[in-house]
């Protein structure tokens, strides 16, 4: 595994590349200094006895030439060519190595698996090259170009690695986003083919028993082709709704045989009970449609929700019903 960490070593060359400005005054003015003593005394040459007795019995100085001004030092906050490119070659390395940190995080925070893909980035050399480059700063102008170029090159790979690992990621996390999309849409479609099951099932069994409901008209078909096994399956189809399963409806198709065969236009003449739930009064179901005394699916809707809101559950109003006679 590669490492995106910064090294020790780097710091301390972050830490040398602020000391430097200040050695900089100190280290041009030595220079110059040692470079005039030292030609000085390699140009003066020996004085003869002759020379040394002038006319006026004085001394004769033997001339010199000064050299030319000492090369420039490099500084961190100069504005020359050479310090400029320097200060962006360091600088552009940092923003690199912080790069390659932050997409190292961002991989193992995800938890993905990026296959064979190497998941971290080895900023190792370019730390390395920017420490060089951070304790160049104290050289000679014409030393520091090549140093701020190595810098630049191995910026330029490392921002690469970046980009491709970031790519990676990105492809793994669209991935996992399209595998759980469609595992959700499977689990719904298994549920509902297991409810429209269960639906047929129960309607085939209530088709099969006779209505126990005594004051209920015999089941007929209903307007829009609505006959009592299919106005079962259009409950079916309404459970879900409610969070119910398939225990439920067994329930629903117990109580609402006995109620009123599942006819809508069954009439209890001694209680005024209308329609499929039998609602006492039956003008109650006009708050689910205008259509309640005719419409199965408005009964339905408005049976289901009286269910929901009295007793919690199908289940819950067929007790009651077995308890006490009604519900």
């Amino acid at each position: 595994m590669r490492s995106s960490s910064l090294p020790a070593q780097l710091r301390h060359a972050r830490s040398a590349r602020r000391r430097s400005q200040r050695r900089n005054m100190i280290l041009t003015t030595g220079l110059a200094v040692g470079l005039i003593a030292t030609v000085a005394a390699s140009t003066v040459p020996p004085i003869s006895a002759a020379e040394a007795s002038g006319p006026a019995g004085g001394f004769a100085l033997a001339s010199f030439t000064m050299p030319a001004e000492p090369t420039a030092i490099v500084t961190t906050g100069g504005t020359d060519e050479v310090s400029t490119q320097a200060t962006a070659a360091l600088d552009a390395a940092d923003a690199a190595i912080d790069a390659a940190a932050q997409v190292t995080a961002d991989v193992k925070d995800s938890g993905l698996d990026l296959g064979d893909v190497e998941t971290t980035i080895d900023t190792s050399e370019l730390g390395a090259a920017v420490e060089r480059l951070s304790g160049g700063l104290d050289l000679p102008a014409p030393l520091v170009p090549d140093l701020a170029d190595d810098v630049t090159a191995l910026v330029k790979t490392v921002k690469a690695d970046v980009a491709d690992l970031r790519g990676s990621l990105d492809k793994a996390a669209k991935l996992k986003a399209k595998q759980e999309a469609e595992a959700r849409a499977k689990a719904q479609a298994e549920r509902e083919a297991a409810a429209a099951a269960a639906a047929a099932e129960a309607a085939a069994a209530a088709a099969a028993q006779p209505s126990t409901g005594g004051t209920a008209p015999a089941p007929v078909a209903v307007g829009g082709g609505a006959s009592p096994a299919e106005a079962q399956a259009i409950a079916s189809g309404m459970l879900a709704g409610y969070g119910w399963g398939g225990d439920q409806f067994s329930c629903l198709v117990s109580l609402w045989n006995k109620e009123s065969g599942w006819n809508y236009r069954a009439y209890n003449a001694s209680s005024g009970a209308y329609g499929i739930p039998q609602a006492l009064p039956g003008s109650k179901m006009g708050s689910a449609g205008a259509d309640w005394q005719t419409n199965a699916a408005t009964q339905i809707s408005w049976g289901l929700g009286y269910i929901a809101g009295r007793y919690g559950s199908p289940c819950g109003a067929w007790s009651h019903s077995e308890s006490v006679g009604w519900y």
